[in-house]
């Protein structure tokens, strides 16, 4: 069942490529202040098929920010605040399969880190918590984006496992032939991070990767190029409009995943042990598990 409502229920991150939505009308800007510090950019709130959303560019304006320089609590809680429940992250990866072409949407259901020390949690000063993440990608959204992809013309993939490597460097050869050995799909630098944030906020989250090339192990792709992988950017860009454009027109639903209560029996720390500053500051996401 359809839920009509005004809040910001939908929220989007565009990544390399997707800087922005031309679809979306009367546009404002907002500036969200988070206990994490700023995010990537101020939120872009608007209409979309009657629906407000929120957009973040992930990379910053003028993509300004490297994978390792995001901040990834505050781009996912400043949309915690905001309202969202259904977040899309729209990403650029490698592919790592011949039959993921150039162009072609996966909308992959797995994660595997090869990432470097970088903040995947909200928790810590004075609580604890540990969130299922055996499956780490909303199936209900997966299953949205990956027929709003079809329906909007693309060649789609359903299922699959991203690689989250560190970056900005591409792959070596090795590493992209043992990650193919290992029967990875494709290759990202941004969405894992994302994906363990949204589900402690209890929103749901799903990837939309949008295939720009065949990483350096494919013998056409062996010196991938930034020239390569833009001109492919800008066409996988329209693809992706298209297909938020069809996903918004489906959502908001009621949410009968399991992420809307990850974090239910995930909180280890005893409630009167956890500090008040972090009851504050965490305040948006865990305040109905200790009130």
């Amino acid at each position: 069942m359809t839920v009509e409502s005004d809040q910001i229920r939908i929220g989007v991150i565009g990544g390399s490529g997707l800087y922005e939505m031309a679809d979306l009308e009367d546009q404002e800007e907002r500036v969200v202040e988070t206990p994490f510090g700023l995010p990537s950019a101020p939120f872009v709130i608007g209409r979309m098929s009657g629906k407000k959303i929120a957009f973040l560019a992930r990379h910053g304006k003028g993509h300004h920010l490297l994978p390792s320089e995001l901040n990834f609590r505050a781009n996912i809680f400043g949309f915690k605040v905001l309202g969202v429940e259904w977040l899309l992250s729209a990403s650029a990866v490698g592919s790592l399969q011949e039959r993921y072409r150039p162009e072609d949407i996966v909308v992959p259901d797995q994660f595997f880190d090869r990432t470097k020390g970088r903040v995947g949690t909200f928790f810590g000063n004075g609580i604890v918590a540990h969130i299922s993440f055996a499956d780490p990608l909303c199936p209900a959204l997966s299953e949205l984006i990956s027929q709003a992809g079809q329906s909007a013309g693309a060649t789609v993939h359903r299922g699959g496992s991203y690689v989250c490597m560190e970056g900005p460097q591409f792959s070596t050869l090795t590493e992209s032939r043992l990650y193919r050995s290992w029967g990875m799909d494709v290759i990202g630098m941004t969405n894992l991070q994302e994906a363990k944030l949204a589900r402690e906020a209890e929103i749901c989250f799903a990837t939309l990767a949008l295939v720009t090339d065949y990483d350096c192990w494919h013998p056409d792709h062996d010196q991938v190029s930034v020239e390569m992988v833009v001109e492919t950017l800008q066409k996988n860009a329209v693809t992706a409009r298209r297909a938020v454009k069809e996903l918004v027109a489906c959502l908001p639903i009621d949410r009968a995943c399991r992420c809307h209560a990850a974090l239910a029996s995930a909180i280890i720390t005893s409630h009167d042990a956890v500090p008040a500053k972090t009851r504050q500051i965490l305040a948006p996401i865990i305040g109905k598990y200790l009130s």
